[in-house]
């Protein structure tokens, strides 16, 4: 499969910021779901379909360190298959949480001679080596929710997502006008760059104390007895923040069978959450929009294919949050969550 012929990073050529496309801005929602934008994406698809493009067929590989089950990666694929539907690609789909297997899935991206790879860096280190690879092969790659720190040091053409560290403090400073005084902070995969930082950056603004508490995301009646174990532990702790939604819903169960009085906020929302924030089990969520990380990691390689665009002109992330879900607002965003968008 024929690649094309730009360059394959922005410090190869010096544009200036106002020639690159902003793509949050040039794109209409097509809401399909399909891993080859054929008839599964039309008939499953969202509110609005902006059509198809008429441009050649190109293949991407979108190569995510999601583990299984997590519906929080199902909103980012969903995100992504529209954007393939809309954009005539064919989108390959993997996803390995070990680092290790996730870089053997960019590999096997490689092998394929995909047009195009989209990544996460949540673990940068271990990626470095394939993502070179990709590059020296002449494919253009784009980062998208972890590695905020890293895509520019590895090349990457853009990045889509949020500054976890940001909205760490963001999650922070709110815990102050609620008058939380010690807070724990879950973490549900050690050594993972993305949750480490949000967890850094409630310490850094929250005034009352905070302690992380390391779980196996993975074994989620595990997650909720280690949670139950520590709130039983420390009658103090009267806030818990979670890293996911699955775990907060999971948080809040725990709480209640700890006899502890805690609060539970969380980042990333789902359909079920966004009820909880409802009937007030959940007090809010801070949230990133991963249907739009996935939509705009595959435009953007679609738009640097056929147009020449860098996202960001390839100096600036592209941010997609943090914004604040709670009893103010979530009326307005439970009919998109219905619909797995949200």
């Amino acid at each position: 499969m024929s690649h094309t012929s730009l360059p394959r990073s922005p410090r190869f050529r010096r544009i200036a910021p106002a020639v690159a496309v902003a793509a949050a801005a040039a794109l209409t929602l097509a809401g399909c779901s399909s891993n080859s934008g054929g008839k599964k994406a039309a008939e499953s698809g969202a509110a609005v379909s902006a059509g198809k493009a008429d441009t050649p067929r190109m293949t991407i590989a979108m190569v995510t360190h999601a583990p299984s089950g997590d519906t929080f990666w199902d909103t980012i694929r969903k995100g992504a298959e529209a954007a393939a539907a809309k954009d005539n690609v064919k989108l390959i789909y993997s996803n390995d949480e070990t680092a290790a297997d996730q870089a053997n899935l960019v590999q096997n991206a490689i092998d394929q001679k995909v047009d195009g790879i989209a990544v996460t860096l949540a673990k940068p280190d271990a990626m470095k080596a394939v993502v070179a690879k990709a590059e020296a092969a002449g494919i253009p790659v784009v980062g998208f929710n972890a590695g905020l720190s890293e895509w520019k040091k590895q090349g990457l053409l853009s990045f889509f997502g949020q500054d976890e560290s940001v909205s760490g403090q963001a999650l922070g400073t709110k815990l102050n006008s609620t008058g939380a005084k010690h807070a724990l902070c879950v973490v549900q995969a050690q050594g993972d760059v993305n949750l480490e930082q949000r967890c850094a950056g409630v310490k850094k603004t929250f005034s009352g104390k905070t302690d992380n508490l390391y779980v196996n995301g993975t074994d989620m009646p595990s997650v909720k007895s280690t949670i139950t174990a520590k709130l039983a532990q420390d009658k103090s702790i009267d806030e818990v923040v979670t890293l996911g939604a699955p775990f907060a819903l999971t948080a809040a169960q725990a709480t209640s069978e700890a006899g502890s009085k805690a609060k539970v906020a969380t980042f990333d929302l789902n359909k079920d959450l966004i009820s909880a924030i409802e009937k007030g089990s959940i007090q809010f969520a801070v949230d990133q929009q991963p249907y739009l990380q996935g939509y705009l990691a595959v435009d953007s390689l679609w738009l640097y294919k056929t147009n020449g665009n860098y996202s960001g002109g390839g100096e600036q992330p592209i941010l997609t949050g943090p914004a604040f879900v709670d009893k103010s607002n979530v009326d307005t965003i439970a009919g998109f969550a219905a619909k797995g968008t949200r």
